[in-house]
């Protein structure tokens, strides 16, 4: 078996149809297996999948156990030298898969992606770039994280992420969205952190695996990607980026971000981000009532936001100490 496809389901039957449909039209040479993983979606996601595709291997994990613990499982019972972690909104439009998965093979690189797609065919953010003590965790931050934005700009600040990448593009780390990797890179750096339940962890993960390799994109390999559909359509959230820090969604946002950053970095840059957050709540309040009254409108018009972007701050407190101690705890928020 040459490449083992693993792709995590949570009451998105659906999409995980649509995705092995379109990667099956243009995968007839390479030999796979495609593993799916459920997070207990009890929405008959299971028996709608099977129904359409009886041959591929199906793990129930009987809870929701997020994206690393699940893709750990799948990576545990695959058989491949070569594991493709697959969003279930994805869709393939060309060999993609199979090309990757031959440069990869062909390459010294340890894992690689491909260039993601929106759904009108524009290049999303594939890869990115480390910034120190993961200060690009600060840009969501409403007003503040644009002042920090436009100081970055003035200070021709390298730009962390990859949009439209070259044939070959080196990175740091690459979207879980896609994200194939080789089987004796994961040997060596081991497998997911499973503190983890959504975002972050792949960032976490990839640090790790360029510990013993490069890590790259394949910029002439394409794949559409719906961004956020699984979880946007599960939480009822219309927003699809990763901006939106103001509900359960934008808690997890933050909670795991700060994780990755206490893991790779250090418990100062841990305490720098949230100090960073915490005064963030206090330049949202102040700033946008000036902004109001300067706009003659209501001051108070952003106040609920800003009300539920301090609810959450305050919860990521409630967590730091567990952060900080560095011992093992599943920080699923929602």
């Amino acid at each position: 078996m040459g490449l083992s496809i693993i792709i995590v389901n949570y009451r998105s039957g659906s999409l995980v149809i649509d995705c092995i449909r379109s990667l099956q039209r243009f995968n007839e040479i390479l030999p796979y297996e495609i593993i799916v993983v459920d997070n207990s979606s009890c929405d008959g996601s299971d028996e709608m999948i099977l129904s359409v595709f009886p041959v591929i291997r199906f793990i129930q994990m009987g809870y929701n156990a997020g994206f690393a613990r699940a893709n750990n499982a799948g990576i545990r019972a695959a058989k491949g030298e070569v594991f493709l972690l697959l969003n279930p909104d994805t869709i393939s439009v060309d060999d993609s898969i199979q090309r990757c998965y031959q440069q990869l093979m062909n390459s010294d690189h340890i894992a690689a992606g491909v260039q993601l797609l929106d759904q009108e065919l524009k290049p999303q953010i594939s890869g990115n770039y480390f910034v120190k003590g993961g200060l690009n965790h600060l840009l969501p931050i409403p007003y503040w994280g644009g002042m920090i934005r436009w100081l970055g700009y003035r200070s021709n600040v390298k730009i962390p992420n990859v949009r439209e990448a070259k044939p070959v593009e080196v990175v740091d780390w690459i979207s879980g969205a896609f994200l194939m990797v080789k089987k004796v890179g994961i040997m060596k750096a081991g497998l997911m952190d499973e503190d983890f339940f959504l975002y972050a962890e792949e960032v976490e993960w990839c640090h790790r695996l360029g510990n013993f390799g490069q890590l790259c994109i394949f910029g002439d390999l394409k794949i559409i990607h719906l961004e956020g559909g699984s979880i946007n359509k599960d939480q009822q959230i219309p927003e699809k980026g990763y901006y939106n820090l103001f509900d359960r969604k934008g808690l997890q946002l933050m909670v795991s971000n700060h994780l990755r950053v206490r893991k790779q970095y250090s418990v100062f840059w841990f305490l720098f981000l949230l100090l960073n957050y915490s005064w963030g709540c206090v330049f949202f309040f102040i700033v946008s009532t000036i902004h109001r009254l300067l706009l003659l409108k209501s001051p108070f018009d952003d106040w609920v936001l800003a009300g539920k972007f301090a609810k959450n701050v305050l919860r990521l407190w409630a967590l730091a100490p567990k952060i900080i101690s560095g011992r093992p705890h599943f920080y699923k928020m929602f």
